[in-house]
């Protein structure tokens, strides 16, 4: 697809849409992204129904199905460009590593700002319509792709620290008695403590051991409520190194001693 002078198309267009109005379903043979400006839509996108609000990417990569149905007054700014406009090492690193499908988008607020002025700026440049002008629309064209990249690469990244984070509770569950400090814990996953503090701490609201003594100390309730064991056999037996260690972690806690707290819980010893 060219132009009538011959050029590669890279294209921006404002779409407005009134309520109730459907754009029945089709393809192109061109990439596109849609930029809602305001209002609700849905959008069905290779047989899925997204909601289409303000502020959200589209990404429709060539030949694939979308319609959408505009809930009030849509307004999508639609930017078109021809898969071969791209330099062939900004495809590979950018479209086949993370804008191989079509999708929908979830970016942030200020990568949402970027985007929508980016537009601005295409929009404002396409108007100018020189062939130097024509250059600026595929720097900014490479800045919105580079920054939809970008949002999905920290998507990537989020879920996989939110994989670790589970593997990394599910460990201290089962292992509590067993972990001496959090170079321990840090080996479990293999890499720093520093890491895993922040992506336990960002999927759970704590660090790794502070959710560790949680752990012991519930263990050890447990053993107080229900055994007569002795309260050192306990301390060791759920993972601390000393009673010392033991009973001011406990009395930090739970603002009671282990000795005072099975006494008013401990029903076996009545």
């Amino acid at each position: 697809m060219k132009s009538e002078t011959g050029h590669q198309i890279i294209h921006l267009s404002e779409s407005i849409h009134s309520e109730k109005d459907t754009i029945n379903e089709h393809f192109h043979e061109t990439y596109q992204i849609l930029y809602v400006l305001e209002n609700e839509g849905e959008l069905n996108l290779s047989g899925k129904k997204y909601s289409f609000n303000p502020d959200q990417v589209a990404f429709i990569a060539p030949f694939s199905k979308h319609s959408i149905l505009a809930h009030t007054k849509l307004a999508i700014l639609v930017l078109e460009f021809e898969p071969d406009i791209l330099d062939s090492s900004i495809h590979k690193e950018i479209l086949d590593k993370y804008l191989t499908s079509s999708q929908l988008i979830q970016v942030n607020q200020f990568e949402a700002m970027e985007i929508r002025q980016l537009l601005r700026k295409m929009l404002y440049q396409q108007s100018l319509g020189g062939n130097f002008d024509r250059v600026g629309l595929q720097i900014y064209l490479l800045e919105i792709l580079y920054l939809l990249a970008r949002s999905q690469q920290e998507a990537v990244i989020t879920d996989a620290n939110m994989l670790r984070a589970e593997k990394l509770k599910k460990y201290i569950d089962t292992n509590y008695f067993n972990v001496m400090n959090s170079n321990d814990i840090a080996a479990k996953l293999g890499v720093s403590s520093r890491h895993v503090n922040t992506i336990f701490k960002e999927q759970y609201n704590k660090t790794p051991l502070q959710y560790l003594t949680e752990v012991r100390l519930e263990a050890a309730k447990k053993l107080l409520m229900e055994t007569d064991k002795d309260i050192i056999s306990i301390c060791f037996e759920v993972g601390f190194e000393s009673l010392s260690t033991f009973y001011r972690t406990f009395n930090n806690y739970m603002n009671t001693s282990p000795k005072k707290y099975r006494a008013a819980n401990n029903h076996t010893l009545l």
